[in-house]
C-alpha cells in the first residue's frame, strides 16, 4: 500500500488554459518516488503544457502540484527557486548552446548555480558526461556529434545538479529508433543507479511500454484526464475506446466516455 512519504509529486485538481480557453480540466495523479511516469496522448492535448505547468514555466488556472507535500504554487518566491534547482529538465531538442563544447554547456548550469572552483566543475562535467555515456566528447561541439549524443549530452546537463526529479519533454523525438531504444535503456538506468523520480511526456508506444512505471493518458476531445495507471496494464484491461486506440494506434473514430482509471 502507498504512503504518503512514497508520493514524490501529487497533482491535484488541476486545470491548465490560456485566458478563457481550456486546455484541460481537473487532473489528478500521483507520481511516487523512483518512478517512471510518462504523460501521453495524441498531439495538441495539453502533455507539453502540463509540463510546463510542474516545472514552474506556466501557473496553473486552478488547482496545484505538490512536491513532497507542499503546494508548488502556494511557496514563496525564494522557497519555488529552491525548488526548482532540485529538477533536471530534457528539452525537446537538447536545448545545448552551439557556440560551447559539451563540457562548457555542463560547466555553465554549475558556474551559476554553486561555488566549485573551475578545476571541479571540469571533473564534475566529465562525470556527468560519462554516467551518459559520452566519455572522452568533452571538447565536442554540439554540431559535430549526433542527435542522439546531443540527447544525451542534455541529459548529462540535466543531471549536473544532481536533482531528484527529471522531466523530459519528448526525448525521442527526431531519433532513429536504435537511438530512440538506447535512450530508453539509459532512463531505465539512470532510474535504477541514481533512484530519481522521471517525469516524460511522450507519444511514442515503443518508449512508452518499454520506460513507463506509471502514466496518464491526456484526451483532447473531453479535455480531462481519460486514464491512469501502468500503460501495460491499460492495454489489457481499459475499456475506454479512446484509451484502446492511442495504445494501439487503431484509426475507428472514438466516441467520448466516461475516465477510466
Amino acid at each position: 500500500m502507498t504512503s504518503a512519504a512514497d508520493i514524490k509529486i501529487e497533482i491535484r485538481d488541476l486545470t491548465m488554459a490560456y485566458g478563457s480557453f481550456v486546455v484541460m480540466r481537473d487532473i489528478n495523479a500521483q507520481v511516487k518516488q523512483g518512478e517512471v511516469f510518462i504523460i501521453m496522448g495524441g498531439s495538441g492535448c495539453g502533455k507539453s503544457t502540463l509540463l510546463r505547468h510542474m516545472i514552474g514555466l506556466k501557473q496553473p488556472a486552478k488547482g496545484d502540484i505538490y512536491y513532497n507535500g507542499a503546494p508548488f504554487w502556494q511557496m514563496g518566491d525564494e522557497e519555488r527557486q529552491q525548488k526548482l534547482r532540485s529538477f533536471g529538465v530534457l528539452f525537446q531538442g537538447g536545448a545545448l548552446w552551439s557556440s560551447m563544447t559539451l563540457a562548457e554547456n555542463i560547466g555553465l548550469v554549475l558556474g551559476e548555480y554553486t561555488d566549485f572552483p573551475p578545476a571541479e566543475i571540469r571533473a564534475i562535467a566529465r562525470l556527468k558526461l560519462a554516467l551518459v555515456g559520452l566519455k572522452g566528447f568533452e571538447e565536442y561541439y554540439p554540431a559535430e556529434i549526433s542527435g542522439g549524443m546531443c540527447k544525451r549530452a542534455g541529459l548529462a546537463r540535466a543531471l549536473a545538479l544532481d536533482p531528484d526529479v527529471l522531466f523530459f519533454d519528448e526525448p525521442s523525438a527526431g531519433l532513429d529508433p536504435i537511438s530512440s531504444r538506447n535512450l530508453d535503456e539509459l532512463i531505465l538506468q539512470l532510474r535504477d543507479s541514481l533512484g530519481a523520480t522521471f517525469v516524460v511526456v511522450t507519444h511514442e508506444l515503443a518508449s512508452i511500454f518499454t520506460i513507463a512505471d506509471n502514466s496518464i493518458f491526456l484526451d483532447p476531445n473531453t479535455r480531462t484526464m481519460r486514464a491512469s495507471g501502468n500503460p501495460r496494464e491499460l492495454l489489457k484491461y481499459s475499456t475506454d475506446p479512446a484509451v484502446q486506440q492511442f495504445l494501439t494506434r487503431s484509426r475507428a473514430p472514438v466516441q467520448p466516455s466516461a475516465q477510466t482509471t
